[in-house]
């Protein structure tokens, strides 16, 4: 989490050439691809690491971590735990080499063991596994609004008495299926993304994986621990109206923040600052402008939108829950990240990116992450301060 923090401070980009697979025959060339890991960063040593695919390593590293930094133990309360993740790709970079094997050697018998973690939910259900946690564990795999949805399934499951904590998160690999189809889509840019900017010209992908540990505000209190912050509502909502182009007027991203406005109690006056989906790509970006208009009308030219995709690129599943943590940053330190890269801001989706470095903001409040998917899924999840809001 801290190298996330410094990265995003210092608006570093992750994003460049990348060898995870053969991509000289695509139009583009960069991705914002996770290094070799070190060791097992904490994870349990009986873990399996040659079952388990990208996906699901990105998942458990992050969910070990999450764990960690809350203070909880390794082994969960099993029946009051649930875990709740989102996901789209799962692990079919595996499955593509298992078939790249055998096109290569029609008479080979290569490793079927990768192929247990082919579906979208194997990261899920490889992190229930290994921290024994009995609860509902479910997976969304709406695209690129995936995390953002998983959050909210959480926040109900929790405020439903269902459980008291959640383990929420999203893991994706890159792979050749995702990265050569939105290549056909000429959806993404030849250099990294630059959301929001006159020149933008698609998104970059990206991959890793990202966990947030949400309890009732009782289960925290009742072991001593502080939270970073709160999820004090949720929305979502589906344009219902295309395969991938968004709905150009933004009013039905606009309603799922007004339903997690709502849902959250506040008006959009509280809002200190927004995380938008921001994907780099001209019809998304412009969409998304018109849905801020809607909501926060003559605030929106001035209220500071932070775009974690210009650094680490598009998660897709798991971008959601990238920008929450972000998010949750950006609540406990008061500030907001700047925008990287440079250029001209769009005069018809004039977005408030923080070009001048880090911005301080004293009053921080509350935030919105948006999340905005292929077939027209969105979903907005309301974030408090922790110490902003009174709690008795």
């Amino acid at each position: 989490m801290d190298s996330l923090r410094e990265a995003l401070r210092s608006g570093r980009v992750a994003i460049g050439l990348f060898d995870r697979f053969e991509h000289s025959r695509q139009r583009t060339h960069v991705a914002g691809q996770v290094p070799p890991m070190a060791g097992q960063g904490g994870v349990g040593r009986n873990v399996r690491w040659n079952r388990l695919s990208n996906s699901d390593r990105f998942g458990l590293f992050a969910a070990y971590e999450a764990i960690e930094n809350a203070g909880l133990p390794e082994m969960l309360d099993a029946y009051r735990s649930g875990v709740f993740f989102g996901s789209s790709t799962g692990g079919l970079f595996e499955t593509e080499r298992y078939i790249a094997e055998l096109i290569r050697n029609p008479g080979s018998r290569p490793r079927t063991a990768p192929l247990a973690s082919h579906l979208p939910d194997a990261p899920a259900e490889t992190v229930a596994r290994h921290l024994r946690v009995s609860g509902p564990v479910e997976t969304t795999s709406s695209a690129c609004a995936s995390g953002g949805l998983a959050i909210a399934q959480a926040l109900w499951a929790v405020r439903n008495s269902e459980i008291d904590l959640a383990i929420v998160g999203g893991a994706d690999c890159l792979c050749i299926t995702t990265y050569s189809g939105f290549n056909s889509l000429r959806s993404v840019d030849e250099r990294p993304c630059r959301p929001f900017r006159t020149d933008r010209a698609g998104l970059s992908l990206g991959e890793g994986g990202a966990v947030l540990i949400l309890e009732a505000l009782e289960h925290a209190q009742d072991r001593g621990a502080t939270p970073l912050a709160e999820v004090l509502g949720a929305g979502a909502t589906c344009d219902a109206s295309h395969m991938t182009a968004p709905s150009v007027d933004g009013r039905w991203a606009a309603l799922a923040i007004e339903r997690g406005l709502d849902d959250a109690g506040i008006g959009p006056g509280s809002i200190s600052f927004v995380s938008a989906h921001g994907t780099g790509t001209p019809l998304n970006d412009a969409a998304e402008w018109a849905a801020l208009l809607r909501v926060f009308r003559e605030r929106t030219a001035s209220l500071p939108v932070e775009v974690t995709k210009g650094v680490v690129g598009h998660l897709l599943g798991a971008a959601g829950i990238i920008a929450a943590v972000s998010v949750v940053l950006g609540l406990v330190d008061c500030e907001v990240h700047p925008a990287p890269g440079s250029g001209e801001i769009d005069p018809s989706a004039a977005a408030a990116l923080i070009v001048d470095g880090l911005r301080a903001v004293p009053d921080m409040r509350a935030a919105v992450s948006l999340s905005l998917g292929f077939g027209g899924a969105n979903a907005a999840v309301v974030w408090g301060r922790w110490d902003a809001w009174v709690h008795e």
